[in-house]
């Protein structure tokens, strides 16, 4: 099930507090409208009491969905430059319900899942929208890769992060974004055979995809950290 609690949150804007249902688990299997609200990103957003100014709750929870064969630790943003110890707890979370650790009938459940951690509200959603459309999240990756080789001036930053958000029949739009306040920087489109190509000769890529799934996180970022750099130290 999706378990909610209650809490008191801090407007950012009058710095009052204001009431909220803040998300502990979400089983998209059971509440397929959560998934569409993270997808549509108005999960988790609240209207301040005092002054009604809109924001948004960092994330910080499990979502589950077997149909998709999906299971995310989404984490905040702000925690990503520590993901080096946020994946093996995160593997511990899930080897204890559907892994190793869990019980027979769960880990049949887990037979099916992939899965992965996330920092702030678009590495999730990203995940989300990979799951919806069958893409493989490591050839994602590394297509990102390639189409930053072709980009004379991308944006580089610890908070800066290129995220896949809209799948087209022909067209893949990625966007660069501001991981902590969600602002958007640049978009780019690559044409839908880029992924199909890189998916064709994963052999080639064999070492790159092996960085990149050698943990529950997978994604391009932890190739830049060199011992804990930030990513403009280590591009």
């Amino acid at each position: 099930m999706s378990l909610f609690k209650t809490m008191n949150v801090t407007c950012p804007a009058c710095g009052q507090a204001t009431t909220m249902e803040a998300v502990g688990s979400v089983n998209a299997d059971r509440r397929p409208d959560l998934r569409d609200a993270i997808l549509a990103n108005t999960f988790q957003e609240v209207t301040c009491e005092h002054c009604a100014e809109k924001f948004r709750l960092e994330p910080e929870f499990n979502y589950l969905d077997v149909g998709r064969g999906l299971w995310i630790a989404a984490l905040p943003g702000r925690e990503m430059l520590d993901f080096r110890e946020a994946e093996p707890q995160a593997r511990d979370t899930y080897d204890t319900a559907y892994g190793k650790d869990a019980p027979a009938e769960a880990q049949t459940v887990g037979e099916g899942l992939t899965p992965r951690v996330t920092f702030g509200w678009q590495g999730a959603r990203e995940k989300i929208l990979l799951a919806e459309h069958g893409l493989e999240d490591a050839i994602v990756e590394i297509s990102k890769l390639e189409l930053m080789r072709h980009i004379d001036e991308a944006p580089v930053g610890a908070e800066i992060e290129l995220r896949l958000y809209d799948v087209g029949e022909d067209t893949l739009t990625y966007l660069f974004l501001n991981m902590m306040t969600e602002e958007t920087l640049d978009e780019v489109q690559a044409p839908r055979t880029l992924y199909n190509e890189i998916s064709e000769k994963r052999d080639a890529y064999a070492d790159l995809l092996g960085r990149l799934t050698d943990s529950v996180f997978v994604d391009i970022r932890k190739l830049y950290m060199d011992d804990g750099a930030p990513q403009e130290e280590a591009a």
